[in-house]
């Protein structure tokens, strides 16, 4: 499905990042793999796409960087030749009552979230306009549709994230150029396992379909976005959240 594609999976290293890069290798796809913080795990995401026969690198940067973000990009297509796949995964979180919420929380989450998908399309755009073709997938949220309490700069990153999809969606289209975003509800990930089960049964009762989601949910919604088989979507939301924001 993605064979001869190579894609870039920023915050690939652990939890929906890896699962995405995983499964576009898993389709046929190389892979660079974006990690800010932990090397030997992002190493580790390296060796299984290898062990699948694909190519794959890992990358340093933060997203919320914008030279480092070019140095990268202008890194992975000498070494892969293209990049034919931008998934803007990374993202933070600082929760907490807005009343409490420092302005420097604020921004950290800002920069990363949204500032940091805008970092990776503008270093990306040239490459994409002179290829004529490409995918471009943007991690958003259910909270960022719906809102959520202690969550005020996540909430506003996300939704932040879907304007600017389906802004660049209308910038793009003419050049065969798709933009969309998908945007994952509750899914099971280290920060959920950490949640005490009361905490987990009161989301659950938000989730029509009465479960949590799996990054692997998310990661073949990207597959499928990032394929031919998508070619004629663009500028949409994907919700993967059980129902919880129809």
């Amino acid at each position: 499905m993605l064979e001869g594609k190579v894609a870039l999976v920023t915050g690939a290293s652990r939890g929906i990042g890896r699962e995405i890069a995983l499964t576009l290798a898993s389709y046929g796809a190389d892979v660079i793999v974006n990690y800010n913080g932990s090397q030997e795990k992002a190493n580790e995401v390296v060796a299984s796409i290898r062990e699948m026969g694909r190519k794959a690198e890992a990358i340093q940067c933060s997203v919320a960087d914008f030279e480092a973000c070019g140095e990268m990009i202008t890194k992975a297509i000498e070494k892969f030749g293209k990049i034919d796949i931008l998934v803007n995964n990374a993202g933070i979180t600082k929760d907490n009552l807005l009343m409490r919420m420092s302005p420097e929380d604020f921004e950290a989450v800002i920069d990363t979230n949204l500032k940091g998908t805008y970092n990776t399309i503008k270093h990306m755009y040239r490459p994409f306009l002179k290829q004529k073709s490409g995918s471009i997938i943007n991690m958003a949220s259910v909270t960022g549709i719906l809102g959520n309490a202690g969550q005020a700069n996540y909430a506003a990153s996300k939704a932040g994230v879907i304007g600017l999809t389906k802004s660049l969606a209308r910038e793009l289209a003419s050049r065969n150029i798709t933009v969309n975003a998908v945007a994952p509800g509750f899914i099971a990930t280290d920060m959920t396992d950490a949640m005490t089960d009361a905490a987990k049964e009161a989301t659950l009762q938000q989730i029509p379909l009465k479960r949590i989601g799996t990054p692997k949910d998310i990661a073949e919604t990207v597959a499928f976005l990032a394929s031919s088989k998508a070619s004629y979507i663009t500028g949409q939301v994907i919700s993967v959240d059980g129902g919880m924001a129809m």
